[in-house]
């Protein structure tokens, strides 16, 4: 199964100077207690926004560099060895917006952070095809002095293939 999993604020901004344009640590939680135990795919600058490979997950960068070798994580340059693992586990799509672009038709799970903020931002989330899924559940997020904006959890499933 291959699940996206990501924050976007009101217009659907995903990032900044390739970073995320908030602070929000109950988002953080959330997408390490999802993505934990699983397999991660990334692109290259994900990875060196990230600054190294996150923990307790198989980390897989795709990458067209040819000789991009880093020491935490794997590399793979091609999207069918994404989509031949995804047969067989649950593959967590983290971005960014051009790897979300790439597997969007084979994504079968969204799990998506809506903030109810704007924010200046120079990356926003690929265009979705929404009528090809259906929310399942929504969990509302708690405001707090360290989560100062709204937000809402979100998870969809595909209704057509």
């Amino acid at each position: 199964m291959l699940t996206f999993i990501w924050a976007q604020d009101e217009q659907g901004n995903i990032g900044k100077d390739n970073t995320m344009p908030w602070h929000l640590p109950a988002d953080l939680a959330y997408f390490k207690k999802q993505t934990t135990g699983h397999t991660i795919v990334i692109g290259r600058k994900t990875y060196e926004s990230f600054g190294r490979a996150l923990p307790n997950r198989r980390n897989i960068v795709l990458s067209r560099d040819q000789n991009l070798s880093l020491p935490d994580a794997e590399v793979i340059h091609d999207k069918k060895e994404v989509l031949k693992l995804a047969e067989t586990e649950e593959v967590f799509i983290c971005g960014g917006a051009e790897i979300y672009r790439l597997f969007r038709d084979q994504a079968s799970r969204l799990l998506v952070t809506k903030i109810g903020a704007s924010f200046e931002a120079d990356t926003a989330f690929p265009e979705l095809d929404w009528s090809k899924f259906q929310e399942v559940s929504r969990i509302e997020g708690q405001e707090d002095e360290k989560n100062r904006y709204p937000f809402t959890f979100y998870t969809y499933e595909r209704v057509e293939n």
